[in-house]
Protein backbone atom coordinates (compact mmCIF):
# COMPACT_ATOMS: atom_id res chain seq x y z
CA UNK A 1 0.00 0.00 0.00
CA UNK A 2 1.30 3.47 -0.81
CA UNK A 3 0.40 6.50 1.24
CA UNK A 4 0.95 10.20 0.99
CA UNK A 5 4.33 11.45 2.16
CA UNK A 6 2.99 14.81 3.31
CA UNK A 7 4.76 16.41 6.25
CA UNK A 8 3.40 15.72 9.72
CA UNK A 9 2.68 19.06 11.44
CA UNK A 10 3.58 18.02 14.98
CA UNK A 11 6.70 16.16 13.92
CA UNK A 12 9.69 17.40 12.01
CA UNK A 13 10.20 15.91 8.59
CA UNK A 14 13.97 15.77 8.33
CA UNK A 15 16.48 15.13 5.62
CA UNK A 16 18.88 12.51 6.93
CA UNK A 17 22.00 11.16 5.26
CA UNK A 18 22.97 7.50 5.17
CA UNK A 19 26.34 7.59 6.94
CA UNK A 20 26.91 3.84 7.09
CA UNK A 21 25.30 0.63 5.83
CA UNK A 22 26.13 -2.84 7.10
CA UNK A 23 25.07 -6.43 6.61
CA UNK A 24 24.05 -7.59 10.09
CA UNK A 25 23.05 -11.15 9.18
CA UNK A 26 21.58 -13.12 6.30
CA UNK A 27 18.90 -10.83 4.89
CA UNK A 28 19.27 -7.99 7.40
CA UNK A 29 20.84 -4.66 6.50
CA UNK A 30 21.32 -1.77 8.93
CA UNK A 31 21.57 1.93 8.15
CA UNK A 32 23.08 4.69 10.26
CA UNK A 33 21.29 7.98 9.60
CA UNK A 34 22.57 11.45 10.51
CA UNK A 35 21.21 14.95 10.01
CA UNK A 36 21.95 16.41 6.57
CA UNK A 37 22.14 19.82 8.26
CA UNK A 38 24.53 18.65 10.97
CA UNK A 39 21.94 19.11 13.72
CA UNK A 40 21.31 16.93 16.74
CA UNK A 41 18.48 14.48 16.20
CA UNK A 42 15.34 14.46 18.38
CA UNK A 43 15.57 12.37 21.54
CA UNK A 44 13.96 8.94 21.56
CA UNK A 45 13.32 6.12 24.01
CA UNK A 46 13.58 2.33 23.60
CA UNK A 47 10.69 0.95 21.56
CA UNK A 48 10.45 4.02 19.31
CA UNK A 49 10.17 3.86 15.54
CA UNK A 50 10.50 6.31 12.68
CA UNK A 51 8.84 6.74 9.30
CA UNK A 52 11.18 6.33 6.35
CA UNK A 53 9.85 8.06 3.23
CA UNK A 54 11.03 6.12 0.19
CA UNK A 55 10.59 8.11 -2.99
CA UNK A 56 9.08 11.44 -3.90
CA UNK A 57 5.60 12.83 -4.34
CA UNK A 58 2.19 11.54 -3.31
CA UNK A 59 3.01 7.96 -4.29
CA UNK A 60 6.09 7.69 -2.09
CA UNK A 61 6.24 4.62 0.13
CA UNK A 62 6.25 5.28 3.86
CA UNK A 63 7.52 2.48 6.07
CA UNK A 64 8.04 2.24 9.82
CA UNK A 65 11.28 0.88 11.29
CA UNK A 66 12.32 0.54 14.94
CA UNK A 67 15.30 2.49 16.18
CA UNK A 68 17.85 -0.03 17.38
CA UNK A 69 20.96 2.02 18.14
CA UNK A 70 22.09 3.91 21.23
CA UNK A 71 19.17 5.89 22.65
CA UNK A 72 21.63 8.26 24.34
CA UNK A 73 23.16 9.31 21.03
CA UNK A 74 21.84 12.51 19.56
CA UNK A 75 23.94 12.14 16.44
CA UNK A 76 22.94 8.83 14.83
CA UNK A 77 19.72 6.92 14.31
CA UNK A 78 20.14 3.27 13.41
CA UNK A 79 17.53 1.05 11.81
CA UNK A 80 17.76 -2.53 10.56
CA UNK A 81 15.61 -3.94 7.78
CA UNK A 82 14.87 -7.54 6.84
CA UNK A 83 14.59 -8.25 3.15
CA UNK A 84 11.30 -10.10 2.81
CA UNK A 85 10.23 -12.33 -0.04
CA UNK A 86 6.78 -10.74 -0.08
CA UNK A 87 8.11 -7.19 0.20
CA UNK A 88 5.64 -4.45 -0.73
CA UNK A 89 8.61 -2.39 -1.87
CA UNK A 90 10.05 -1.01 1.36
CA UNK A 91 12.63 -3.62 2.27
CA UNK A 92 13.66 -4.03 -1.35
CA UNK A 93 14.40 -0.32 -1.67
CA UNK A 94 16.37 -0.22 1.57
CA UNK A 95 18.47 -3.19 0.49
CA UNK A 96 18.92 -2.41 -3.19
CA UNK A 97 18.67 1.35 -3.62
CA UNK A 98 19.93 3.19 -0.55
CA UNK A 99 23.67 3.84 -0.49
CA UNK A 100 26.05 5.70 1.81
CA UNK A 101 25.67 9.41 1.10
CA UNK A 102 22.04 9.19 -0.03
CA UNK A 103 19.54 11.58 1.53
CA UNK A 104 16.21 10.26 2.80
CA UNK A 105 13.24 11.97 4.40
CA UNK A 106 12.37 10.77 7.89
CA UNK A 107 9.57 11.57 10.33
CA UNK A 108 9.31 10.86 14.02
CA UNK A 109 10.23 9.35 16.33
CA UNK A 110 7.10 8.06 18.02
CA UNK A 111 6.75 5.32 20.60
CA UNK A 112 3.81 2.97 21.19
CA UNK A 113 6.03 0.23 22.64
CA UNK A 114 7.70 2.10 25.48
CA UNK A 115 9.67 0.33 28.20
CA UNK A 116 7.88 0.77 31.52
CA UNK A 117 9.82 0.73 34.78
CA UNK A 118 9.93 -2.71 36.39
CA UNK A 119 12.23 -4.71 38.67
CA UNK A 120 12.17 -7.67 36.25
CA UNK A 121 11.76 -8.18 32.52
CA UNK A 122 11.43 -11.12 30.19
CA UNK A 123 12.22 -10.12 26.61
CA UNK A 124 11.22 -12.44 23.78
CA UNK A 125 12.35 -11.64 20.25
CA UNK A 126 11.81 -13.47 17.00
CA UNK A 127 13.84 -12.63 13.90
CA UNK A 128 13.87 -8.93 13.01
CA UNK A 129 11.79 -8.38 16.16
CA UNK A 130 15.12 -8.02 17.95
CA UNK A 131 15.40 -4.41 16.75
CA UNK A 132 13.19 -2.65 19.33
CA UNK A 133 14.37 -5.05 22.03
CA UNK A 134 18.06 -4.13 21.68
CA UNK A 135 17.82 -0.67 23.28
CA UNK A 136 15.39 -2.07 25.84
CA UNK A 137 17.89 -4.56 27.23
CA UNK A 138 20.51 -1.82 27.30
CA UNK A 139 18.20 0.37 29.38
CA UNK A 140 17.21 -2.51 31.67
CA UNK A 141 20.88 -3.29 32.23
CA UNK A 142 21.71 0.35 32.97
CA UNK A 143 18.82 0.53 35.44
CA UNK A 144 20.08 -2.54 37.31
CA UNK A 145 16.90 -4.48 36.63
CA UNK A 146 16.73 -8.27 36.64
CA UNK A 147 16.21 -9.26 33.01
CA UNK A 148 16.67 -12.00 30.47
CA UNK A 149 16.24 -12.25 26.73
CA UNK A 150 15.24 -15.27 24.67
CA UNK A 151 15.98 -14.61 21.00
CA UNK A 152 14.84 -17.01 18.31
CA UNK A 153 15.54 -17.11 14.59
CA UNK A 154 15.43 -19.47 11.64
CA UNK A 155 19.20 -20.04 11.70
CA UNK A 156 22.10 -18.57 13.65
CA UNK A 157 23.39 -16.84 10.52
CA UNK A 158 20.02 -15.13 10.06
CA UNK A 159 20.00 -13.65 13.58
CA UNK A 160 21.14 -10.03 13.56
CA UNK A 161 23.13 -8.27 16.30
CA UNK A 162 24.28 -11.43 18.06
CA UNK A 163 27.67 -9.78 18.56
CA UNK A 164 26.04 -6.82 20.27
CA UNK A 165 24.30 -9.17 22.72
CA UNK A 166 27.38 -11.24 23.54
CA UNK A 167 28.60 -8.99 26.42
CA UNK A 168 25.41 -9.75 28.36
CA UNK A 169 26.48 -13.38 28.75
CA UNK A 170 23.99 -15.80 30.32
CA UNK A 171 21.21 -13.19 30.40
CA UNK A 172 20.73 -13.84 26.69
CA UNK A 173 19.58 -17.19 25.28
CA UNK A 174 19.97 -17.67 21.53
CA UNK A 175 17.59 -20.22 20.03
CA UNK A 176 18.16 -20.86 16.31
CA UNK A 177 15.24 -22.97 15.13
CA UNK A 178 17.37 -25.31 13.03
CA UNK A 179 19.42 -26.16 16.14
CA UNK A 180 16.92 -26.23 19.03
CA UNK A 181 13.47 -26.13 17.43
CA UNK A 182 10.75 -23.67 18.36
CA UNK A 183 10.96 -21.55 21.50
CA UNK A 184 9.68 -23.41 24.54
CA UNK A 185 7.01 -20.88 25.44
CA UNK A 186 5.34 -23.19 27.94
CA UNK A 187 8.52 -23.28 29.99
CA UNK A 188 9.02 -19.52 29.66
CA UNK A 189 5.46 -18.39 30.32
CA UNK A 190 3.65 -21.34 31.90
CA UNK A 191 3.78 -19.87 35.40
CA UNK A 192 3.05 -16.14 35.86
CA UNK A 193 5.89 -14.27 37.55
CA UNK A 194 4.84 -11.47 39.86
CA UNK A 195 6.47 -8.13 39.15
CA UNK A 196 7.71 -9.20 35.71
CA UNK A 197 6.92 -7.42 32.46
CA UNK A 198 7.06 -9.43 29.25
CA UNK A 199 8.11 -7.60 26.08
CA UNK A 200 7.77 -9.46 22.81
CA UNK A 201 8.31 -8.55 19.18
CA UNK A 202 8.51 -10.83 16.16
CA UNK A 203 6.40 -12.64 13.58
CA UNK A 204 2.65 -12.95 14.03
CA UNK A 205 2.77 -16.64 14.96
CA UNK A 206 5.12 -15.90 17.85
CA UNK A 207 3.08 -12.94 19.06
CA UNK A 208 -0.16 -14.92 19.02
CA UNK A 209 1.43 -17.82 20.87
CA UNK A 210 2.94 -15.56 23.53
CA UNK A 211 -0.33 -13.68 23.92
CA UNK A 212 -2.22 -16.95 24.45
CA UNK A 213 0.20 -18.14 27.12
CA UNK A 214 0.15 -14.80 28.93
CA UNK A 215 -3.64 -14.87 29.29
CA UNK A 216 -3.16 -16.08 32.87
CA UNK A 217 -0.59 -13.39 33.70
CA UNK A 218 -1.62 -10.15 35.46
CA UNK A 219 -3.30 -7.65 33.16
CA UNK A 220 -0.72 -5.39 31.57
CA UNK A 221 2.18 -7.76 32.11
CA UNK A 222 2.54 -8.43 28.38
CA UNK A 223 3.62 -5.73 25.93
CA UNK A 224 3.85 -6.60 22.24
CA UNK A 225 4.54 -4.79 19.00
CA UNK A 226 3.09 -6.01 15.73
CA UNK A 227 4.52 -5.48 12.26
CA UNK A 228 1.31 -6.48 10.47
CA UNK A 229 -2.31 -5.41 10.88
CA UNK A 230 -4.84 -7.44 12.81
CA UNK A 231 -7.07 -9.52 10.55
CA UNK A 232 -10.63 -8.15 10.71
CA UNK A 233 -13.83 -9.43 9.14
CA UNK A 234 -15.28 -6.27 7.62
CA UNK A 235 -18.37 -7.91 6.09
CA UNK A 236 -20.41 -6.57 8.99
CA UNK A 237 -19.32 -2.94 8.56
CA UNK A 238 -22.08 -0.42 9.21
CA UNK A 239 -22.52 3.13 8.02
CA UNK A 240 -22.18 5.73 10.77
CA UNK A 241 -21.84 9.47 11.34
CA UNK A 242 -18.63 11.19 12.41
CA UNK A 243 -18.61 14.72 13.79
CA UNK A 244 -15.34 16.63 13.36
CA UNK A 245 -15.68 19.16 16.17
CA UNK A 246 -12.83 21.54 15.31
CA UNK A 247 -13.66 21.47 11.60
CA UNK A 248 -17.38 21.97 12.18
CA UNK A 249 -18.29 19.09 9.88
CA UNK A 250 -20.73 16.21 10.20
CA UNK A 251 -19.89 13.44 7.74
CA UNK A 252 -21.22 10.02 6.80
CA UNK A 253 -18.76 7.14 6.84
CA UNK A 254 -20.03 4.41 4.49
CA UNK A 255 -19.40 0.72 5.05
CA UNK A 256 -16.58 0.54 2.52
CA UNK A 257 -14.55 3.60 3.61
CA UNK A 258 -12.51 4.58 6.64
CA UNK A 259 -12.90 7.72 8.72
CA UNK A 260 -9.52 8.83 7.40
CA UNK A 261 -10.60 8.44 3.76
CA UNK A 262 -13.85 10.36 4.33
CA UNK A 263 -11.93 13.16 6.06
CA UNK A 264 -9.58 13.49 3.11
CA UNK A 265 -12.49 13.57 0.68
CA UNK A 266 -13.85 16.56 2.61
CA UNK A 267 -10.61 18.56 2.67
CA UNK A 268 -9.65 17.60 6.20
CA UNK A 269 -6.11 16.22 6.28
CA UNK A 270 -5.48 14.22 9.46
CA UNK A 271 -2.05 12.73 9.98
CA UNK A 272 -1.53 9.22 8.66
CA UNK A 273 1.20 6.93 7.47
CA UNK A 274 0.66 3.15 7.34
CA UNK A 275 -3.15 3.17 6.91
CA UNK A 276 -3.16 -0.30 8.52
CA UNK A 277 -3.44 0.51 12.23
CA UNK A 278 0.14 -0.41 13.10
CA UNK A 279 2.10 2.88 13.26
CA UNK A 280 -0.05 5.17 15.43
CA UNK A 281 0.33 8.29 13.29
CA UNK A 282 -3.42 8.80 12.87
CA UNK A 283 -4.32 8.43 16.55
CA UNK A 284 -7.16 10.87 17.24
CA UNK A 285 -8.90 11.97 20.42
CA UNK A 286 -12.45 10.66 20.85
CA UNK A 287 -14.86 13.16 22.41
CA UNK A 288 -18.13 11.20 22.21
CA UNK A 289 -19.25 7.77 21.06
CA UNK A 290 -18.01 4.21 21.40
CA UNK A 291 -15.12 2.98 19.25
CA UNK A 292 -14.78 -0.40 17.58
CA UNK A 293 -11.01 -0.71 17.81
CA UNK A 294 -9.27 -2.53 14.97
CA UNK A 295 -5.69 -1.37 15.42
CA UNK A 296 -2.67 -3.36 16.55
CA UNK A 297 -1.38 -0.68 18.93
CA UNK A 298 -3.69 0.07 21.85
CA UNK A 299 -3.79 -2.38 24.74
CA UNK A 300 -6.98 -3.54 26.42
CA UNK A 301 -6.93 -0.80 29.05
CA UNK A 302 -6.43 1.90 26.42
CA UNK A 303 -9.25 0.48 24.32
CA UNK A 304 -11.56 0.35 27.32
CA UNK A 305 -10.75 4.00 28.12
CA UNK A 306 -12.27 4.93 24.72
CA UNK A 307 -10.33 8.21 24.60
CA UNK A 308 -8.51 7.75 21.29
CA UNK A 309 -8.65 5.71 18.11
CA UNK A 310 -6.75 4.99 14.90
CA UNK A 311 -9.02 6.49 12.28
CA UNK A 312 -7.40 4.60 9.40
CA UNK A 313 -8.95 1.28 10.50
CA UNK A 314 -11.17 1.62 13.58
CA UNK A 315 -14.89 2.36 13.37
CA UNK A 316 -17.92 3.22 15.48
CA UNK A 317 -19.87 0.65 17.51
CA UNK A 318 -22.97 2.79 17.39
CA UNK A 319 -24.32 5.42 15.04
CA UNK A 320 -22.22 8.45 15.88
CA UNK A 321 -18.69 9.47 16.87
CA UNK A 322 -17.37 12.92 17.74
CA UNK A 323 -13.65 13.44 17.17
CA UNK A 324 -11.18 16.21 17.93
CA UNK A 325 -10.49 17.02 14.31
Amino acid sequence: MTVSAEAVPHEREMDLVVRAARVESDGVRSLDLVSAAGERLPAWTPGAHIDLVLGEGPDALVRQYSLCGDAASGEIWRIAVLRTADSRGGSQRVHDDLRVGDVVKVRGPRNHFALAASPRYLFIAGGIGITPILPMVAEAEAAGADWRLVYGGRTRSAMAFVDRLAPYGAKVTLAPQDEVGYLDLDALLGAPEAGTLVYCCGPEGLLDAVEARCAAWPQGALRIERFTPIAVDDTGNREFTVVLKRSGLTLTVPRDKSIYAVCRENDVSPLASCLEGICGTCETEVLEGEVEHRDAILDEAERAANTSMMICVSRCRGDRLTLDL
